[in-house]
């Protein structure tokens, strides 16, 4: 169906900057003969909303919300009408944006905008969330600095936008729904394929680092509830026999040039596929440096944070050759004895380890690992020339896996881009979708709807910002 879309007709300038022509049938407005301006407080009792740039307009969830924050009174907040418009003023030019899903309350922060009759508010979202549009929202937002302007209503209400007749309106939005959910779908199946392909990589190295590469050897009980026989030449150790911990410590992501010292940052530790840290995303200057924690090539880094028990303590070992620096919220294990150190990035990602880091973590909504408990980690210890023969041998077996999970997310990006491509052509009217809606089944598209509501009250979100 998607490839069967066609240009309009006929076209005509459209008189707007950011978009040469549109369909000929179509009128360019102001927002402001599109929407009205609703300031409304005093509600306190309505739900508490917030905006996403995935699933845009929600209700917060406060006991799942990371973000520690106060509720002031919520009689001063504003009130949005189920399907009702609600942006944050200094966020709508990359997105902040989406239909109030039922009546609640937004900050003081955001505008509420209520469709006039024949406007299709999801249509206008889609259109506001485009790059053209975006771009012309952030020329019109006003401030000190580029990261605090806002878009005020009087701003706003200026911008001049296409007006599709009504039903062409709400065509378009049921076109883009179906194939939201058709690609969505898509993406799915994909990531399913990874998780899995994951797990077969877990699988694979926890055999190697708990029994070794070579063939068949004589086997000992390893004394530990987290691991069967092993090889009777081997020992288990604590990582505290292994090297000493410390905590990292640096400044913010505000310090990052263009270049400088290396600096690892404790989102790199789940980018890595194969557990390994060979070049760093940041850098900061040297003058910076001085506050970061120096790092060593071998230094194993560990994730002392995470919301969920799996992520605590992910781990990758540093194998940057350069002096580098780590940033905060990082705990880093500096071998002391002779290691191999390749192998000590699949050791301590490995299973047994993963566990016991998910029950030495503190803490409730956010949890915590710290340098005293993950002395106690125990891991299987093999010579350090077989240490290096293990490590090698997973490279090789595991190299397929990574090309693998390479090509999937590539794809699955690709898939994405098409997307906004997508949503672009057919909000301003490079392709006519009027046919294509029709052909739409009613059973799909509930579908749509159905799944909608599951991921606006899921967590697989990201939040732009908290209404509160």
């Amino acid at each position: 169906m998607i490839a069967d879309l066609k240009p309009y007709p006929e076209y005509k300038e459209s008189t707007l900057p950011w978009v040469k022509q549109i369909p000929k049938h179509w009128n360019v407005v102001r927002n402001g003969s599109l929407f009205g301006q609703r300031n409304e407080t005093g509600y306190a009792d309505l739900p508490i909303l917030e905006v996403s740039l995935n699933t845009g307009v929600r209700v917060r969830n406060f006991e799942a919300s990371t973000r520690k924050q106060v509720m002031s009174d919520a009689g001063k907040y504003k009130r949005a009408v189920k399907g009702e418009v609600a942006y944050n003023m200094m966020r709508l030019w990359q997105g902040a944006v989406g239909v109030s899903p039922v009546d609640g309350l937004v900050s003081p922060a955001y505008v509420v905008a209520r469709p006039y009759v024949n406007v299709e508010p999801e249509y206008y979202v889609r259109l506001f969330r485009t790059a053209a549009y975006m771009a012309e929202i952030d020329n019109r937002s006003r401030g000190i600095v580029k990261d605090r302007n806002r878009l005020y209503w009087d701003q706003f209400k200026q911008i001049r936008s296409p007006y599709p007749p009504p039903e062409e309106q709400a065509a378009i939005v049921r076109f883009l729904n179906w194939t939201h959910a058709r690609m969505e779908k898509a993406v799915g199946s994909k990531r399913r394929v990874i998780a899995l392909l994951k797990e077969q990589k877990r699988a694979i190295i926890h055999e190697a680092v708990t029994g070794g590469v070579e063939t068949p050897v004589r086997r000992k009980p390893s004394g530990s509830p987290w691991f069967g026989d092993i090889p009777r030449h081997w020992q288990i150790h604590q990582a505290r026999h292994i090297g000493r911990l410390l905590k990292g410590s640096g400044g913010t992501k505000e310090d990052a040039v263009d270049e400088g010292v290396p600096c690892v940052r404790y989102g790199e530790l789940y980018t890595t596929y194969n557990n390994f840290i060979w070049q760093s995303r940041t850098f900061i200057s040297p003058e910076r440096a001085v506050d970061y924690t120096p790092i060593r090539y071998g230094d194993v880094l560990f994730a002392a944070s995470g919301e969920k028990i799996e992520e605590i303590g992910k781990s990758a070992v540093n194998l940057i050759a350069s002096p580098a620096v780590c940033g905060g919220d990082l705990v880093i294990l500096r071998p002391s004895n002779p290691v191999h150190a390749p192998f000590l990035g699949y050791l301590f990602d490995s299973y047994g380890a993963t566990y016991q880091k998910a029950t030495m973590c503190r803490g409730t909504t956010i949890k915590h690992i710290y340098p005293d408990e993950l002395r106690g980690l125990q891991v299987c210890f093999p010579p350090l020339d077989e240490q290096e023969r293990i490590a090698t041998a997973l490279d090789g077996s595991l190299l397929q896996i990574h090309i693998a999970i390479s090509h999937l997310e590539r794809e699955i990006e690709l898939l994405r881009e098409f997307r906004t491509r997508l949503v672009a052509d057919v909000v301003m009217g490079k392709l006519d979708v009027r046919d294509a809606a029709l052909r739409v089944p009613d059973e799909e598209l509930r579908e749509v709807i159905a799944e909608d509501t599951d991921l606006m009250n899921g967590d697989n979100v990201e939040d732009v910002e908290a209404a509160a």
